[in-house]
Formats: structure tokens, C-alpha cells, sequence
């Protein structure tokens, strides 16, 4: 066979070979033929920003791949030279013009940022036009306490907080109150507003407070922000004593609660491994009209007790008076 194959003329054997590749390259069909195509650039179109917080935003665009295995990203920065870039995605291998979006986030509030789309297929890489975008203001938001939380009766509480957002900073902000029964609405305590500090931090004093008052915040920008409200407790003030009793291993313990709170129960405790016992009870008597008085006499054992005052009122809560040592 190779005898006689070498016998045939060089250009009868090219052309037997070319009519052997045009068979094969049939047999194959139009994939190897589209194969044989050098690939082209995709068509790259940067288009507009949407959903812009202070944070995020998704930027989007349009991809044309050619046919080729095209995928696509963002490059973004506060300026052209960009310094960013979002996670990469498909466009696929169509022919025609596909719709893209990526989000992008970690963005710096009332910034303006440049951004373009890039595409990449095995031609090379395509870019977009440069535009741009400004991202918005963090909201101003507000966020207080109020301490010590109770206080007692007459006492001196502070009202703090912050306000956070962009520009919280020399804002002037005024303090609010609506004593109990909390049907009175809302008052400003100061005549003067307070300005925030560089941080945004803020405080109010408020001395003698005589019962329970729910506390707010509002500033002074346009639109106005208001923060939650804090409900302050007024603890009555319990002064007890020990005295002596006619019996031996009894005691009498005495005294006085402010405001007057005529008719609550008292609860005289002694305090055993960190828990009150119950060593005896009464309720609240007429003293005068600011302050009401108790006594009892009860069975007691060497050791620490207190008196516990239980208010029901809403006005004022329930308080324990000072340790009282019994030896």
C-alpha cells in the first residue's frame, strides 16, 4: 500500500489531503468551524447608579459578549484612577446586549464616587465611560439613659446620650419631660437648648425629682429627631432604726418613709446567706403630710436585717432602708 501511494504525483496527494480535511471538518459540523473565529471585544455601556445609601449602591450597566465567554465587574473610587473593585460576575456568551448590576458597599457617607463597567472575554478587556454618584448622609438618630435608675426621693439623676450621624456634631438639642401620671404630655425642662460635642454626646442634670417621669430628647434640626423615651423611677426613701423591746430576744424596728405613703405594707427582713427572711410585718401610719412612720416589734436573732417598703402607686417604687446590725 505504501508502494503505490508513493507513486502518486505530489499534487494529486495535496489535493487528496485537502478534500480530506474539508470531510472532517463536515463530519464536525459548525461548532469547529465557529471555533476557528477569533473572538471579539465585548461592547461595554457603564449606566447608572440606583439604591445610593451612605453606605451602599448598586451600580449598573449593559454587556454585549460577542459570543465569547464574557464576565464583567466595577471599578469604583473617590476619584478616576478608581482603587476599588466589585466581586466578578457572568455575562454569558450571547450575541446580544445583556443588563448587569453588582452592589458594592463599605462606602464613606456624602461622597462622591467614580465608577465604570469592565468586561472581559478571551479578546480582551472592555471598559465603560467614567460617571459618578453621591452617596447620601448617615440619618441623624438619637439614644439616651437616664442615671441612677431608680433614685431616691428628692434625688439627682443625669439625663445622657448621643447623637450619631453625619454633622451630629454642635447640634442643639433640648430635654423633655412628662411627670407621672404621664397625661400631661411632654415639657421642656431648660429654657436653652444644649449643643452636642464633637462626638455628639450630650447631658442634662436634673435635681429633685419627687416622682416617676418619662424623659425625652428632641433637637433642633429641620426635620426635628426624637429619641426614644426613658421612664426614670422615684424610690422612696426608708429610714429605719432598732430599738429595744420589753421582751429579751425582741427588738423594735421604727421609722419613716417620703413621701407619705399611708397604708403600704412593710416587710422587715433579716438577711440570711443573701436572701430575706420574713421576721415580721405592718403597714404605713400617718406621720405628717410628707412622710408616713411604722414600728414593730418582732423575734430576732444576732445578724443584718432591712425593711422593705412596697409601694403600689405608680408615683414612687418600693425601696429597702439602710442594713441595720443586730447583735
Amino acid at each position: 500500500m505504501n508502494v503505490r501511494t508513493a507513486r502518486i504525483p505530489r499534487t494529486a496527494r495535496a489535493l487528496l489531503a485537502a478534500t480530506a480535511g474539508l470531510a472532517a471538518l463536515a463530519t464536525l459540523g459548525p461548532l469547529a468551524a465557529g471555533a476557528q473565529a477569533a473572538a471579539t471585544l465585548p461592547t461595554v455601556t457603564t449606566g447608572a447608579a440606583t439604591q445610593v445609601t451612605y453606605g451602599s449602591a448598586t451600580l449598573g450597566g449593559s454587556v454585549d459578549p460577542k459570543g465569547s465567554n464574557t464576565s464583567y465587574y466595577f471599578q469604583y473610587g473617590p476619584t478616576s484612577a478608581y482603587g476599588g473593585q466589585s466581586t466578578i460576575a457572568d455575562a454569558g456568551a450571547g450575541a446580544g446586549t445583556v443588563n448587569v448590576s453588582l452592589p458594592v458597599t463599605g462606602l464613606q457617607p456624602l461622597t462622591r464616587y467614580h465608577y465604570r463597567l469592565v468586561a472581559v472575554n478571551s479578546a480582551g478587556a472592555a471598559t465603560g465611560k467614567d460617571k459618578t454618584f453621591l452617596t447620601t448622609k448617615v440619618p441623624l438618630s438619637l439614644a439616651i439613659l437616664s442615671a441612677p435608675n431608680p433614685v431616691a426621693f428628692g434625688g439627682t439623676i443625669v439625663v445622657q446620650g448621643t447623637l450619631s450621624g453625619t454633622e451630629n456634631a454642635s447640634q442643639p438639642v433640648v430635654l423633655q419631660a412628662n411627670q407621672f401620671p404621664f397625661t400631661t404630655g411632654f415639657q421642656n425642662v431648660l429654657l436653652n437648648p444644649e449643643l452636642t460635642t464633637a462626638t455628639g454626646s450630650f447631658a442634662f442634670t436634673v435635681t429633685g425629682l419627687t416622682q416617676a417621669t418619662q424623659y425625652r430628647v428632641v433637637t433642633g434640626t429641620t426635620p426635628a429627631v426624637m429619641s426614644p423615651v426613658a421612664t426614670e423611677n422615684v424610690a422612696v426613701q426608708v429610714v429605719a432604726h432598732v430599738g429595744r423591746a420589753q421582751r429579751r430576744h425582741f427588738a423594735r424596728i421604727y421609722g419613716t418613709v417620703t413621701p407619705a405613703e399611708n397604708g403600704m405594707k412593710v416587710a422587715i427582713l433579716r438577711i440570711s446567706h443573701g436572701r430575706g427572711v420574713l421576721a415580721g410585718g405592718t403597714s404605713l401610719l400617718h406621720r405628717n403630710a410628707s412622710s408616713s412612720r411604722f414600728s414593730r416589734v418582732v423575734a430576732v436573732k444576732a445578724g443584718v436585717y432591712r425593711v422593705l417598703v412596697q409601694v403600689t402607686n405608680g408615683a414612687q417604687v418600693s425601696n429597702y432602708s439602710q442594713p441595720l446590725l443586730i447583735g
